[in-house]
């Protein structure tokens, strides 16, 4: 596969289908299908903003799938897990409850990347929630949306530097000053025969002016019991789940041409322990002293105006938001367990996000866009590793103030602001062009603060020394190396219709990630002094997409077709590698990599209340550039496979009918995840040698089917996911230090949906 085959393939897309059709929608969203007069199921229109304008999706020049509220409520989509498998080009790495890295079109080496930005960018509506620089991302409640929209390549001259691969928008609904509406939606579910499953979720909105004035106010909470044994702490169902939140949205319409909107966004998610397991001590088994806990809640406060001006609409959207985070994990495993290790990690984010685009009106030749883009994150971060006082008492170590062995903060500072623009020219109806570039700035520092302390604690523990006062040195402050970086992306695309119901595209797009500081830049182990020093960091990494793809609807509007064929090249690669010793964690970069690959999604509507849709991506990814350096200090191999199957796919059946005066369906979705590697290979520091974390991923096919019944604004529907109750690997953690890492299909569950709209 080569530039040559995506020119192929865009031949064929231009050549092959000149049957009758329709405007393109998204193939994959049953919820879009409608049946006419006649009883024939067809689709509508679905109208998408990956462009920051909306317009038909048939008319997008890059490969987008929308999802919308009505077909994610019914299969009981409610994070990213129901999304990815359901997109073609997506993997989603989900060890646990708020630890999320999106991988699209192979773009990862992993499935963790700790220390890094996330390839694939995740917004809420304006706000970027995937900046972390770590994998415990949120996992947002995605009731009351308009639509998720799921973008595919890369995407950043409209989202941002860190959109290196795709984006994900959440985009919630706006308020309705012309009407009251009401909805709920309440989910009882049980998992592995015993484990309850309780998810609530309620939507008011009420006109306080009509026409002028409306609030919408959305709130949920879920109550899930655990599946997983830690044997460790002795609690059974050990990952059970609360999550409670909402959503308050006011806006003000004083006139057709100018709103503005005040959004407050609250999350509050607490798992109870990891779901990560260790095949060696059960299926569903894990071990850690405590609880691990990766909890995460979200404040968000956003204020977004948009002035119509006749020849262009103005908007602006500020956003202010606080992330507070709890990363306390079991480190024993670095040891074989044989000394208690362990950090407690809590950390506070705070970020503000300014946009100001100016977009033209629709009509006339020309399209553009122009935009500013400010963004500013502080993270603050208390480290604190602890043994346990048994362990210290037993072995007479003494000298700590507590159980805790090394304590520190430290905060770092991360400014990426951007100025972007788009113009698009129509030579006809048939034909237009697209040009993008956004030129970025980005900075990041960390410090280390004054005040902490550490110890030669994990020494005397390994050299099992008794009876000893351990030696405890301070922490002096210090300030990080301060990385930044400035670069230029574009994007060209050219569209073309040879029938009103194909649009063809050829485009080409670039993009970039922020750099990396490492914290601890410079430390040697207190394990073994000869061991790797930790780099400064990471340069951007940066890639160049070349892209065809077709989208039609063909057969009197009984087919619809996405096709989309890419080849990506890779270069400084940004990876995550830890030190061997201790397993500190340090990012650098590497060489370069290919990723090549074609995507389909096809829906067909034969009649009589029947429709099937399928959606599958087939992709070759390799490392195909690596110095003996770049291989020595990250572990890495020239030919190794990137983080992402050969083949990845899902099948929908469905079937729509009536009972008496009551609407009826049943539908099942079947779908496959190849197997893949979920780490390099090798030891950081040790060249050829092979490490004993690296693992692959199971190939593994979860089938999900849902009957339902509805009657006027009433709708109750019965479910099963994972019909066959496969628990195959589906994640694998790429760092030693834990004595579970591998993540499983979840167990089957059986429940019932009831949902009502006003």
């Amino acid at each position: 596969m080569n530039l040559r085959l995506l020119a192929s393939a865009s031949a064929i897309s231009i050549s092959v289908l000149a049957a009758p059709a329709f405007a393109q929608d998204n193939a994959t969203d049953n919820e879009a299908a409608r049946q006419t007069p006649e009883g024939e199921a067809r689709q509508d229109k679905i109208i998408v903003t990956s462009t920051r304008r909306e317009q038909s999706l048939q008319d997008v020049p890059l490969a987008v799938t929308a999802f919308q509220q009505e077909a994610m409520s019914e299969k009981g989509i409610v994070s990213y897990d129901g999304l990815a498998r359901e997109t073609p080009g997506i993997v989603l790495n989900q060890p646990t409850a708020n630890f999320n890295t999106i991988t699209t079109r192979g773009i990862a080496t992993n499935g963790y990347g700790a220390n890094l930005q996330a390839a694939t960018a995740i917004y809420i509506n304006e706000l970027p929630i995937s900046s972390n620089g770590n994998s415990t991302i949120l996992d947002p409640t995605l009731f009351d949306v308009e639509r998720v929209e799921v973008l595919r390549g890369p995407q950043g001259t409209l989202f941002g530097a860190n959109s290196l691969s795709g984006a994900v928008r959440i985009l919630t609904k706006q308020p309705n000053p012309n009407k009251f509406e009401a909805s709920t939606l309440v989910d009882f579910g049980v998992t592995d025969g015993d484990a309850v499953r309780q998810r609530y979720n309620g939507m008011v909105n009420v006109p306080l002016i009509e026409d002028k004035l409306a609030l919408r106010v959305v709130g949920f909470y879920r109550d899930e019991d655990g599946w997983v044994d830690n044997l460790g702490t002795g609690i059974e169902g050990a990952n059970s789940l609360k999550a409670v939140g909402g959503r308050a949205h006011l806006l003000w319409e004083p006139t057709d041409k100018f709103d503005i909107g005040l959004l407050i966004i609250r999350e509050d998610n607490e798992p109870a322990d990891s779901s990560l397991t260790n095949p060696d001590r059960g299926e569903f088994i894990r071990y850690t002293d405590r609880p691990d806990l990766f909890q995460s809640d979200l404040t968000s406060y956003n204020l977004t105006a948009n002035w119509d001006m006749d020849f262009a609409t103005l908007t602006s959207s500020s956003n202010y938001s606080k992330i507070d985070g709890k990363f306390i994990v079991d480190l024993a495993g670095t040891f074989g367990g044989t000394i208690p290790f362990a950090l407690d990690a809590v950390g506070h984010d705070e970020n503000f996000v300014q946009e100001v685009r100016l977009a033209s009106a629709d009509g006339g030749n020309w399209d553009w866009i122009v935009g500013g883009f400010y963004f500013n994150k502080r993270r603050d971060i208390d480290y604190d590793y602890r043994s346990s006082q048994e362990f210290l008492d037993t072995r007479g170590l003494t000298g700590l103030p507590d159980e805790y062995y090394y304590r520190f903060k430290g905060y770092f500072d991360a400014i990426e602001s951007a100025a972007f623009g788009e113009l698009t020219y129509h030579f006809s109806d048939k034909l237009w062009a697209t040009g993008g570039l956004r030129y970025t700035e980005t900075s990041v520092q960390s410090h280390t603060l004054a005040g902490g302390y550490n110890s030669n604690y994990l020494v005397a523990a390994l050299y099992g020394l008794t009876n000893t006062p351990l030696t405890i040195t301070p922490v002096v402050a210090a300030d990080g190396l301060k990385v930044e970086a400035d670069n230029l992306s574009y994007k060209a695309s050219l569209s073309y219709k040879p029938v009103d119901n194909v649009t063809t595209y050829a485009s080409i797009a670039t993009g970039f990630r922020s750099p990396v500081a490492n914290a601890r830049a410079g430390l040697a182990s207190g394990v073994d002094p000869n061991d790797i020093i930790i780099p400064n960091g990471a340069d951007s990494d940066k890639l160049i997409s070349y892209e065809v793809g077709m989208k039609g609807a063909f057969f009197d509007r009984k087919l619809t077709a996405n096709l989309a064929a890419y080849y990506i090249n890779w270069e400084d690669i940004q990876v995550q590698a830890n030190r061997l010793s201790d397993q500190a964690q340090f990012a650098t970069n590497i060489g370069k990599a290919v990723s090549q690959g074609l995507e389909f999604e096809i829906g067909y509507y034969p009649g009589n209340g029947f429709s099937l849709f399928a959606n599958g991506s087939l992709s070759d990814t390799e490392i195909t550039d690596l110095t003996d350096a770049e291989a020595a200090i990250s572990g890495a191999e020239e030919g190794l496979q990137l983080a992402m199957p050969d083949f990845q796919g899902a099948l929908t059946a469905r079937y729509d009918f009536d009972i008496g005066d009551k609407d009826a369906f049943v539908t099942a979705t079947a779908a496959y995840v190849g197997d893949f590697p979920a780490m390099l290979p090798n030891v950081p520091g040790n060249p050829g040698t092979p490490a004993p974390t690296f693992d692959y991923t199971d190939a593994y096919t979860v089938v999900n089917a849902q009957a339902g019944i509805s009657k006027n604004d009433w709708k109750v529907i019965a479910y099963v996911e994972n019909l066959f109750d496969d628990s195959s690997i589906t994640y694998v953690h790429p760092e030693g230090f834990l004595d579970s890492r591998y993540a499983r299909v979840r167990p089957q569950t059986i429940g019932v949906r009831f949902s009502y709209e006003y």
